[in-house]
């Protein structure tokens, strides 16, 4: 029975060594197939590295950094030969460590930005941070390209989203003109005509008579004829008052009120090119854009311009545990459904288009009339963006099978009632 035992417990021992040497194997293997490509300073080079580098740059970097240009923090080109790779690895997760750790270089950049401290990242590992400066590694290989202004417009431009007011108005003025015109051209002729008759001996009385005949402005102003035409006028003025008073019921654009923070988008948007989604969370992914809560921030400001007066009502709302009563400027009425993560996730919107240069603004007001019209334009003038979209694809593909124009949005239903009204 023992000797049973005991080829029993040979053989367990013989299975479980077996198993562990495979398994040994079979982890070496996996971890050979799974090294990172990097070069000589340790840096990853293969596109799946550079991409989640990419990410997580774009996620958590952006609001201080640009790889060109200086924002609240340095400019991060060729960052990986002004520091090795265990620096900035130290660096990123905790710079204060590394700041009173005595480094120079370190206390140089705390010093030339105002002492910012800078959020630390330890829960990043040394992987991820490699794998961001893989990223900058390539950003900054390639030659900076200045940009130069361009302005682009819908299919329809400017004119697609007048309103008939204003059509209105500018026939009225082109009238005007031209009846200027025409009544300057004709009393140059009759003055010519009499000063030419009143210079002739062979005239008749008669002729000579009407020759001279002078303007009577009463007889003029008790006419049939002009009572009808200032009738006419007052009519006409009093009825294109009526339709813009019409147009307009609704209507907010230009709304700018007084907010309770003078928060500037042209500071943060413009000077500082902080991407809108980082503020504003749900703009890819809710039917809402929300409002950023006092603890988006405090994200920078917890450092950044602490002793500001604007900065202090933030933490005045966060000690009270009191929302921020910011005022609402853009408003659809309660039958209109607007979903931003369609537009701009999909669609691939931008924020300008219906905000206008929002980057330029240092008090935000309403650019667009947001109007039932001015969005039935847009989905009209609008092509269908299917770039890396296989839904979207196939719908173009069926499109372009009967037709030679783009497809636009009015072509996949961006024109049905239902589609905005409940």
């Amino acid at each position: 029975m023992s000797k049973k035992y005991s080829l029993h417990s040979g053989a367990l021992f013989l299975s479980t060594k077996t198993v562990l040497l495979l398994s040994l194997i079979l982890s070496v293997l996996f971890t050979q197939n799974v090294v990172v490509a990097q070069d000589a300073d340790g840096i990853p080079t293969d596109e799946a590295a550079i991409s989640t580098g990419e990410k997580l740059f774009k996620a958590n970097c952006t609001v201080c950094h640009a790889v060109n240009d200086k924002v609240i923090g340095p400019a991060l080109r060729d960052v990986h030969k002004r520091r090795n790779l265990a620096w900035i690895q130290a660096f990123v997760k905790n710079s204060q460590k590394v700041i009173k750790s005595g480094d120079e270089y370190a206390v140089n950049l705390y010093n030339e930005y105002n002492k910012t401290e800078m959020t630390a990242f330890d829960d990043f590992s040394n992987e991820e941070i490699s794998a961001i400066v893989g990223y900058l590694k390539v950003e900054s290989g390639k030659e900076i390209v200045v940009a130069t202004e361009e302005v682009t417009t819908n299919d329809g431009g400017e004119a697609a989203v007048q309103e008939p007011s204003q059509f209105v108005n500018t026939v009225m003025i082109v009238l005007l003109i031209v009846l200027v015109l025409i009544l300057a051209v004709l009393a140059m002729i009759i003055t010519m005509l009499k000063k030419y008759l009143t210079q002739k001996d062979d005239l008749s009385e008669e002729d000579r008579e009407i020759a001279e005949q002078t303007f009577d402005m009463g007889a003029l102003v008790k006419s049939n004829a002009f009572l009808g035409l200032v009738a006419f006028i007052v009519t006409a003025i009093i009825l294109k008052s009526a339709i813009d008073g019409i147009f307009t019921i609704g209507v907010q654009q230009g709304y700018q009120p007084d907010q309770p923070i003078a928060f500037s988008h042209k500071i943060h948007a413009g000077d500082y090119k902080i991407d809108c989604n980082y503020c504003h969370t749900g703009v890819r992914k809710s039917k809402n854009a929300n409002i950023p809560s006092p603890n988006i921030c405090m994200n920078c400001h917890s450092s950044i311009k602490t002793e500001s007066e604007e900065i202090k009502k933030i933490y005045a709302a966060i000690e009270k545990n009191e929302p921020i009563e910011w005022v609402r400027i853009h408003n659809l009425p309660d039958l209109a459904y607007f979903n931003h993560s369609q537009h701009v996730q999909v669609g691939k919107i931008e924020c300008q288009t219906c905000h206008g240069p929002i980057e330029e603004m240092e008090k935000v007001s309403q650019y667009a009339p947001l109007t039932m019209g001015w969005c039935i334009n847009c989905h009209r003038e609008t092509d269908v963006n299917a770039k890396g979209n296989d839904y979207y694809n196939n719908l173009v593909e069926m499109h372009n099978a009967h037709s030679d124009e783009p497809m636009k949005v009015e072509d996949i239903g961006g024109l049905e009632c239902s589609k905005c009204h409940y």
